[in-house]
This record gives C-alpha cells, structure tokens and sequence, in this order.
C-alpha cells in the first residue's frame, strides 16, 4: 500500500497533481466548444503562437504570462481579420499566422539567449511546477470554467447557428471574440504544465472523447471534464512509476481513452444497423 502511495509523498509530484486538477476543468470545458465549432486547429494555432510572447516578455522583463495572453490575443484576433477580410478560408489564415508567429518566437529565441529551457516552453515542466504557477493557473480556471459554465447556452446557440445567436439578442461579437479571449487564458493556464505543443491536446481530445460518448451538449460537459480529470491525475501518476514525462504520458492516455470511445461508438453503430437490417 506505502508503494502505491509514493508518489504522493515528494513536493514536487504534488504540485504535479495540483496543477492537473487546476487545469482539467476549463481545458476540458472550452474542448466541448471548440470541437463543435470546428476550432480544433485554432487552439493549436493560438498555443504556437504564444512562443514570440513569451520571448518577448522575457526579453523586456515582463511577466512571461502577460507577453503569453497578449502574443494569444494578436494570433486570434489577426486570423478572424484576415478570414474576414478575404477569400482565404479559415483553417488556411490559422495555418500561416500560427507557423509565422512560431518561427518568429524560434528566431527571437535563437537571436537573444536566456536560461529559459525552451522545451520547458514547448512542452511544458509539471514536476517543476511552482506555487505562483498554481496560483496563476488557478485564478484562470476559476474564471474560465465560471463563464463557460454560466453561458454554455449562449456560447452554444452561437457555436451552431450565429444568425439565430443574432436575431434572439444575443452579442455574437462578444461571444466570438469572448470565447477566443478565453482560448488565450486557458492556453496560458496550461502553459506551465504540459507546454505549448501539447496543450492542443488538452482543448480537443476531452470534448471529442465526450461527443463520442454522449447525445446532449449538457452531459458532454460533465464527461470531458470528467475524462480530462481521469486522464490528467493518471498521467501524472503512470509517469512516476514509468519514468516519463507527465505532459506526453497525459497526452497518451488520452489517446487511449480516444480510441475506446471510438472503437465503443463503431461498434454501437455496427449493431445498430444490423439491427435495421433483421427487422
């Protein structure tokens, strides 16, 4: 029993735990969203993005997360312009802007050396995690889940049908560049923990496991928050015994969880049409 009990005794994989739980909930909320609105690549897009920021940031004595929020912000806003504003569709725009602003964090990084680790950037530092970074990330989730919780509907109505959004009195502005904010500070909450390139698959795995799963938009809430919980706190906890990083061993679990539900749905549907076929 003490054995299965270790992990919990260093700080460090505490602090692991800690941030798992902190960042569970609004990663895997906002998933919901973006998987129906078919933002799976904005959330990659912002999370590469953020690199020049922080660059920046650290460049200028700033805090990283501010030069994070901010690099976030110009990459959402700048693709829903140039979408706008041309014929290039959306997924097109998100491709150059987040691969430009990727490359010009790699040079500034290369061009202005500092003791940051960059792979601590890339994919994050969970057994490094400190108290400032719970704080930081905590007052994020509190806020991010608080208003995802609160206005699924709207943000829901608006995800599916933004002229109805519009004629039922709703801001759609405020909606859209509503929830692109949110993308930004959530990206920045997960930062700390599993990095940029796989914070990606925080804001889509969890929402995609749970509309395999499930028929309503309310029960999908609760079972990719649910999963991302499972998922997260395993990760953490295989990675002591595996001797792997947590970020990429999260990560794996929820690809595993992926293909069960995947593999649970084919087969459900297999049945279903066999069904039709004998009656």
């Amino acid at each position: 029993m003490s054995e299965l009990l270790l992990p919990f005794q260093y700080p460090f994989m505490l602090n692991a735990f800690w941030i798992a739980l902190i960042v569970a909930p609004p990663t895997a909320l906002l998933s919901c969203f973006l998987v129906l609105k078919g933002w799976a690549l904005m959330g990659d897009a912002v999370s590469h993005a953020i690199l020049p920021g922080v660059v920046l940031a650290y460049i200028l004595g700033l805090p990283l997360i501010l030069g994070a929020f901010v690099a976030g912000m110009t990459c959402a806003l700048l693709t829903g312009y140039l979408a706008e504003n041309s014929r290039v569709k959306q997924d097109t725009v998100m491709g150059v802007v987040f691969s430009g602003m990727f490359a010009v964090g790699l040079i500034l990084f290369v061009a202005f050396p500092s003791d940051a680790h960059l792979d601590h950037i890339l994919f994050g530092n969970m057994l490094g995690i400190r108290a400032n970074d719970l704080w930081t990330a905590g007052l994020i989730s509190v806020v991010v889940s608080v208003i995802l919780s609160t206005k699924w509907r709207d943000f829901l109505l608006h995800a599916f049908d933004p002229a109805q959004a519009r004629a039922s009195g709703l801001r759609v502005n405020w909606l859209h560049y509503g929830l692109l904010t949110i993308l930004s500070l959530t990206v920045v909450a997960t930062l700390s923990a599993v990095g940029l390139i796989l914070a990606v698959a925080l804001l889509v795995t969890p929402g995609a496991i749970a509309f395999l799963l499930v028929r309503s938009f309310g029960r999908m809430l609760f079972v990719a928050v649910g999963v991302c919980l499972v998922s997260m706190v395993g990760g953490v906890y295989a990675s002591f015994y595996l001797d792997s990083a947590p970020g990429p061993t999260i990560v794996l679990v929820l690809t595993a969880l992926f293909i069960v539900a995947f593999s649970r749905r084919m087969i459900l549907n297999r049945n279903a049409q066999s069904g039709q076929a004998a009656g």
